[in-house]
């Protein structure tokens, strides 16, 4: 049995360091730079390894300087390199946003194809670790807002890898961001129980070597009629958690990548529902969930039976207290899904 077809049980970390590995090994362009990504393997072991078996010109440290990580890595691909640049915490990417934005997203435009910015900027994000306002942020929208730049976000071990294999081939910008409250297991939403394992979910077995999963394609978690339920990242899985317990009809699509973003499948799901709940952990203002209730209104106006709702974070930093509260969770789901089924 070949590695493609031999699977692996892996956690999300598991499996972006296995991502990391296939690629590191199948294309010499391929290098892995970062804040201790090297030697020590990364804060959350994403890394792990990677520099003892691929070399120190390979997977290498950085030093504390977002904007110099991200700007080397866009000199690095436009001289023919395929940098996958690791940021610690998505909350630290922003001193390096003039880089992305100015540079990485544009290069190809202004270069008129001459030049090409073949760069994966992976960052873990999103809260329920306890991280407080500076390690818990959810950034996602800003990356939306960059023409050039396109945004991914995995929700399982097995998407985790093919979409990050994608990205590193990817011959323009991605930025990956990695939803750290379930890289070692699936979160419900009820932080008072017991964290399940990867391991007990199909998701978790990964094929050993190389695939792919292309990115602009959502996928259907669960299939259902009364209400389409958009969602990415942690949030599948508390939404799958609190349809399941009510009982409701509800069809769940995981988005995957929000740029580019596959409207048709959002767009057929919403058509045969007749409503739409959008679910993420970011600020509400501004959100992505806007930009997606707008699109919805735009191409199913006359199919929709109810307003469009969305559950989200609130309009404040990130609170260390009061996270649970703060946290789109099973009441404020459950509420909002009672209004929706009612209207």
């Amino acid at each position: 049995m070949s590695a493609e077809t031999r699977t692996k049980t892996m956690n999300m970390i598991e499996a972006i360091n296995s991502a990391m590995d296939v690629m590191l090994e199948r294309d010499p362009a391929t290098v892995v730079m970062g804040e201790d990504v090297g030697y020590f393997g990364g804060v959350f072991r994403a890394t792990a390894g990677l520099q003892k078996k691929h070399g120190k010109t390979r997977v290498f440290d950085t030093p504390i300087n977002e904007c110099g990580i991200i700007g080397v890595a866009v000199g690095m691909g436009a001289y023919g390199l395929r940098p996958v640049p690791e940021i610690q915490f998505a909350d630290y990417i922003y001193p390096g946003l003039d880089q992305l934005v100015s540079e990485a997203a544009r290069l190809r435009y202004r270069s008129a194809n001459d030049y090409i910015c073949p760069m994966t900027v992976r960052t873990p994000f999103g809260g329920g670790i306890f991280g407080g306002q500076t390690h818990s942020q959810s950034p996602e929208s800003i990356m939306t807002h960059i023409c050039g730049v396109k945004t991914v976000i995995p929700s399982n071990p097995y998407d985790a890898k093919g979409l990050l294999i994608a990205a590193i081939e990817d011959n323009d910008p991605v930025v990956f961001l990695e939803p750290k409250r379930i890289y070692n297991g699936p979160f419900s939403g009820y932080y008072d129980r017991p964290v399940e394992p990867w391991s007990k979910h199909d998701a978790s077995a990964v094929p050993e070597g190389y695939y792919r999963i292309d990115l602009g394609k959502a996928a259907t978690v669960r299939e259902g009629e009364a209400v389409t339920v958009l969602a990415y990242g942690t949030m599948v899985h508390v939404a799958k958690t609190i349809i399941e317990e009510m009982g409701i009809d509800a069809e769940i699509l995981d988005l995957r990548t929000l740029l580019p973003l596959d409207i048709a499948a959002i767009e057929a799901s919403v058509k045969k529902t007749g409503r739409c709940l959008i679910i993420h952990e970011a600020t509400r203002t501004s959100g992505f969930g806007a930009e997606l209730a707008a699109l919805v209104q735009e191409r199913c106006f006359y199919h929709l039976e109810a307003p469009v709702e969305r559950v989200t974070g609130f309009d404040t930093p990130y609170p260390h207290s009061l996270e649970w509260a703060y946290f789109p969770g099973p009441v404020r789901i459950a509420t909002a899904l009672t209004k929706i089924l009612k209207d």
